[in-house]
């Protein structure tokens, strides 16, 4: 069986949108161009972002209809990170709030990705 192990987010200007990354992620991408970083994390999990503008990028789609999502250990981390990223000035879209699975909140990034935190499923 594959495990997916790479998820890509489209992006006007990567090295902008890699400074928002580094402070949520809170560690440097493991690779910069001016049209693509990478980050990869400890679980071998690698999360990209690629630019719009590059002169290979081919998408006949549109817009942000997908999220990308830290499912944390419990309640209390994600109130932490709700304050944390507050002050770092991450724009929240949905503040904390009980979804059918749980406590949440939704964050962006530059380019209107959705950032979710949450706790596993009850």
């Amino acid at each position: 069986m594959q495990n997916p192990n790479l998820v890509l987010f489209y992006v006007k200007n990567p090295l902008e949108s890699a400074s928002f990354y580094e402070k949520i992620f809170e560690q440097q991408p493991v690779a910069a161009f001016p049209t693509y970083v990478a980050f990869t994390f400890s679980n071998k999990f690698t999360f990209s972002l690629w630019s719009t503008q590059a002169k290979d990028f081919v998408s006949v789609g549109s817009g942000c209809r997908s999220e990308l999502a830290f499912m944390v250990s419990d309640e209390n981390e994600v109130r932490r990170l709700r304050d944390h990223w507050g002050k770092l000035g991450v724009s929240i879209e949905q503040d904390l709030h009980e979804a059918v699975f749980g406590l949440t909140f939704v964050a962006l990034d530059p380019d209107g990705h959705r950032i979710r935190v949450c706790i596993p499923d009850k």
